[in-house]
């Protein structure tokens, strides 16, 4: 399988940006009519609460908040935004996407580009991919990329899997800057034959999940996916300074981190407090570990993703 290398190292990531709903549901609220506990929910998926959306809430409305909250930090005005990319495979309706819902309830006049990505929870790898190369083309200038879901509108509350998803949003605003020592790179993949594995029908109102395929297909592609552009660099696991893999997943993730022979430390997770946030895990917890001052200058970030379908991606991004 030949990788197939994205570099677009003159687009910067500008600013980041996140939202959560204020709800907050814990183990313990979860587990009174459901045939586990909440100690195996943290054991095995790493979680202890989620945040979930109000009845009236959308993913919209998650990805208008994280991507004002991302623009505000760019210095930038919304209606210097060029296009809007929604990664998201909960959007507010069937039509129109969710991008253009978001753009109008930001307040964005100026007719910009506006779509979504339906890559799951690979959907931010993607996302930014995408835009890398506008923007690297001159297409566009100021492109902002956001991960929002909200699988909590397609979750079985009395079902053993209604403990894995929580809501929540994550943006960035990309633009191009030459640096001297730029580097922003990216690998994307999908293999169909993967589609019943996780799915929602037309017909059906929650996801249906085969665990068993789930867990192991993604402890398999995650670590090889992460090898594949580190390889295609030269790099070496250690020269990365931030890990930022998909919340899938306690279980999965230690898992992954044996296969790299790291500590599960290596990589960072906000899983306790957020749960899974499918398409929003990897820019929400940018957001949330840039906000805390951790990132510097010159730091190297490796992010990592697998979702439904299947797709999986990687990027590489030198702060």
């Amino acid at each position: 399988m030949t990788s197939r290398n994205n570099r677009f190292d003159s687009v910067r990531i500008k600013s980041t940006g996140s939202y959560v709903p204020a709800k907050v549901v814990t183990n313990e609220e979860l587990v009174r009519d459901l045939p586990t506990s909440s100690e195996w929910i943290v054991e095995n998926l790493g979680i202890r609460e989620r945040h979930i959306a109000e009845a009236e809430e959308y993913t919209s409305d998650l990805a208008t908040r994280a991507g004002l909250n991302a623009i505000a930090a760019a210095g930038l005005e919304p209606n210097d935004i060029d296009l809007i990319i929604v990664a998201t495979s909960t959007p507010d309706r069937k039509a129109p996407s969710s991008a253009c819902i978001a753009q109008a309830k930001m307040g964005i006049r100026n007719h910009c580009a506006a779509l979504d990505v339906a890559a799951v929870c690979s959907g931010f790898v993607y996302g930014v991919t995408i835009a890398g190369h506008f923007i690297q083309s001159g297409t566009y200038e100021h492109v902002l990329v956001i991960g929002a879901d909200t699988f909590s509108k397609l979750t079985d509350w009395n079902h053993r899997n209604c403990p894995i998803f929580g809501d929540g949003a994550g943006a960035v605003v990309l633009d191009r800057k030459d640096r001297d020592h730029g580097f922003f790179s990216s690998i994307l993949w999908a293999d169909g034959e993967g589609m019943d594995h996780f799915t929602v029908f037309p017909e059906d109102l929650y996801f249906t999940m085969n665990g068993k395929a789930v867990y192991e297909t993604a402890t398999a592609t995650l670590p090889e996916c992460i090898h594949q552009i580190l390889s295609l660099h030269g790099l070496q696991l250690s020269d990365v300074s931030f890990v930022f893999p998909h919340q899938a997943s306690a279980r999965v993730l230690k898992r992954v981190a044996e296969v790299l022979g790291v500590p599960y430390s290596r990589l960072h997770t906000n899983l306790e407090s957020c749960a899974n946030t499918a398409g929003a895990s990897i820019p929400l917890l940018l957001d949330q570990v840039n906000g805390s001052g951790a990132i510097h200058e010159g730091d190297l970030l490796l992010f990592a993703a697998i979702g439904a379908g299947w797709t999986w991606g990687a990027s590489l991004y030198r702060w």
